[in-house]
């Protein structure tokens, strides 16, 4: 009998021992294609030398020491390399230990911001339903996913939430893409004059959706469009790029594929690739002027902020991605992902989209293609997905209640940067057959 205070305790869970490359190892000697990088974090796949190396080099030098007493040497390298490649106008990082405590202090970071400017009215926030930026209850309370929020609702801070970019089920027949961003940026800017422009901190969204909505990416314009309103209403724009950042849709930063720059940007990840917790919030030159001018301070900490072996280990990583020109691996495979997703689903009677960029696809399931009506969340079919392709040797990342947090499923894939064009057709053809298994297995 387990100990352990499992995700689900009634589930019999393999034991892992063992990570090579894009390849996991259970204790039966099971070998499995990381094919979502676990949850699109494991960008250089498992048991990277160069990255162990470092940690073990800090670990022996300096494994800890508390960030209200001292500084160290690997946080301060880490935030040069990021600030040296980070979206205009970002000057500092704040480092925290997962994304969704990067969430929690861009919020916090956003309210000060407002108090130090000698606008303290402002506390509201807008973001997007069907999104998730986290599981502590700020990030909760940011996010739309109606199935994660339910039970906490009553501890939630009250947030507003506009329509996703979400255009293989939003979008009109007839409307373009820029009709259709036009659409939603007049939706945000509704909701902004009913609450009242003055009392609005941020605007938070993901660029590139991750696994609650299933990779959706916003049509073109789209950010452009919600960055002008956030400069007209004097808000801030929060991306998080936690899951789409750090190369993973082909670029450094999503948000560069859109033309944008944020004011605050929170990554996780991508950051330290799995080899130790870490996150980190990104802030512009303008907010971190404003708080060094008022209070002097950011009123935010944990124990845990600017840990010298996660920050090693992530310089590390970061490092990797540049000198290997791995970003640019999956500006170069990523098109090669999609074709195979798309020749090998794209007319099944089952996948009514597949969208994604880079190495983050995910393809929605629908009952009836035609009139793209989900399945009954009853038959369970993303459930099914993961564990009849765990059964094939594969980790791909599906999820229900795609539409609104009880209908939908989708499948996700992210594979590790590294993976190879013969890994990729290993992916297809095994997440083809688990997901013919889930389906005869749903139908029964």
């Amino acid at each position: 009998m387990s100990h352990v205070f499992h995700r689900s305790p009634g589930h019999r869970y393999p034991t892992v021992v063992r990570g090579e490359g894009v390849y996991l190892f259970d204790a039966n000697g099971k070998r499995y294609l990381d094919g979502s990088s676990g949850a699109a974090v494991s960008c250089l796949g498992h048991g990277d030398a160069e990255v162990i190396a470092a940690i073990a080099a800090q670990a022996k030098t300096l494994a800890f020491a508390h960030t209200s007493f001292f500084t160290n040497e690997p946080m301060e390298a880490l935030a040069d390399e990021l600030v040296a490649h980070a979206p205009a106008g970002i000057s500092h990082a704040f480092f925290v230990s997962s994304g969704s405590e990067a969430i929690e202090a861009a919020l916090k970071l956003a309210r000060q911001y407002y108090v130090e400017i000698g606008q303290p009215q402002r506390r509201r926030v807008v973001a997007r339903r069907q999104s998730y930026h986290g599981n502590t209850l700020g990030a909760l309370a940011a996010g739309g996913n109606l199935w994660r929020r339910r039970q906490f609702d009553p501890l939630l801070v009250d947030v507003s939430h506009v329509a996703p970019c979400y255009a293989y089920r939003d979008k009109h027949a007839a409307e373009s893409d820029e009709a259709y961003g036009a659409r939603l940026a007049a939706e945000l800017v509704a909701e902004i004059q009913r609450l009242g422009p003055d009392s609005i901190i941020a605007f938070v969204a993901e660029t590139v959706a991750g696994a609650t909505l299933g990779a959706a990416a916003p049509v073109p314009g789209y950010f452009k469009a919600i960055r002008e309103i956030c400069d007209r209403y004097g808000i801030l724009l929060v991306l998080d790029e936690v899951m789409c950042g750090m190369g993973r849709t082909g670029a450094l930063y999503a948000c560069e594929q859109e033309g944008v720059a944020p004011d605050l940007v929170t990554i996780a990840k991508g950051l330290g690739a799995g080899y130790q917790p870490i996150g980190a919030l990104l802030a512009s030159r303008r907010v971190y002027d404003a708080v060094i001018a008022g209070s002097g301070a950011f009123q935010h900490g944990h124990t845990y902020v600017g840990h010298a072996v996660a920050c090693a280990a992530a310089l590390a990583v970061q490092r990797a991605l540049r000198e290997r020109a791995l970003v640019e691996r999956v500006a170069t495979l990523g098109p090669g992902l999609e074709r195979r997703l798309r020749e090998r689903f794209g007319d099944h009677p089952h996948v009514g989209d597949i969208r994604g960029r880079g190495f983050l696809w995910a393809m929605e399931l629908v009952a009836d293609r035609g009139a793209k009506t989900p399945f009954d969340p009853a038959r369970r079919v993303h459930a099914r997905i993961k564990a009849r392709a765990l059964d094939r040797g594969l980790l791909c990342y599906p999820m229900g209640g795609t539409i609104d947090g009880v209908l939908g499923d989708h499948v996700l894939v992210a594979p590790p940067f590294i993976t190879t064009d013969e890994q990729l057709d290993e992916l297809a053809d095994k997440l083809a057959l688990a997901l013919e298994d889930a389906l005869v297995d749903s139908a029964g």
